[in-house]
């Protein structure tokens, strides 16, 4: 790809920076040439870290960095959570709600979560701060029932008073207490 080229690739309506496509080359370099394909997961999380968002002309440069098709790479977006495919609030709260979970009130969490932010699953909230989602399992079903923050930050036995103090934490945070 030359640099003539690589100027003009766009991503929704975010460029990709040639800072970017160096942070592709870093992790491109990881793998043997015939396997470039490899890094697809760690371009996606490069675009959504400095975008939020992982948008469908973002998996076309990202397919066509790496010599794959494009829907190879919309494959990947879609299969992990942790690619976000529209934008999204500052706090991604994703709630389990797979049968662990339900069997310790998690769709009494999302729905208490509806309430509080005023959105139902997969909307933000109208100041952006948050956005509600549910999950496939976590991998902590003995915490039950839990959520993610962020895709980082694992919340565990997430009662009403805990969703409470976590929500008013991060409104409180953000000045909006």
């Amino acid at each position: 790809m030359s640099t003539t080229e690589s100027k003009n690739l766009t991503a929704g309506t975010a460029a990709i920076t040639e800072a970017t496509l160096a942070r592709f080359a870093r992790e491109v370099a990881k793998y043997p040439p015939e396997q470039k394909q490899s890094a697809v997961m760690a371009c996606l999380a490069i675009v959504q870290q400095e975008q939020g968002w992982v948008s469908v002309q973002s998996e076309a440069v990202i397919a066509d960095y790496l010599g794959m098709a494009q829907i190879a790479v919309h494959e990947v977006t879609t299969f992990y959570n942790m690619y976000n495919q529209q934008p999204t609030g500052k706090y991604k709260l994703n709630v389990c709600t797979n049968l662990p979970c339900q069997l310790r009130d998690g769709q009494k969490a999302l729905h208490h979560l509806e309430k509080k932010l005023g959105v139902t699953m997969g909307e933000t909230t109208p100041d952006g701060l948050f956005t509600l989602q549910q999950c496939e399992c976590l991998g902590a079903c003995a915490d039950a029932p839990v959520m993610l923050v962020n895709d980082r930050t694992m919340c565990s036995f997430m009662d009403n008073d805990k969703l409470d103090q976590l929500v008013d934490g991060l409104k409180a945070a953000e000045g909006q207490a």
